[in-house]
């Protein structure tokens, strides 16, 4: 499993165990990552590609999801699309 959906996997479950700054920083680069493999894409496998999306997704929800924590709805709604997104990057790489 990479770093950026073991981070947040581990917020998912603790929501004190990453600060916003750390969440930030790991979003901003799985969005490198996937950046990269979409770049590498042309000369590899496309299920690559979708990996590194859902694991954007994943991180950026996280970050959005405790950036929202005053407003309960948001955060709630941005935590679900985190665990989506990680149930998508595990269904790819499975």
């Amino acid at each position: 499993m990479n770093k950026h959906i073991e981070l947040v996997e581990k917020w998912l479950s603790d929501r004190d165990s990453a600060s916003l700054e750390e969440l930030e920083a790991n979003a901003d680069a799985a969005y490198i990552a996937a950046a990269d493999d979409a770049t590498d894409a042309a000369s590899a496998d496309a299920w690559a590609a979708a990996a590194s999306a859902a694991t954007y997704a994943a991180a950026k929800a996280a970050y959005a999801a405790a950036h929202s924590a005053a407003k309960a709805a948001y955060a709630a709604t941005y935590a679900e699309v985190a665990a989506d997104c990680i149930a998508k990057y595990k269904e790819l790489t499975a």
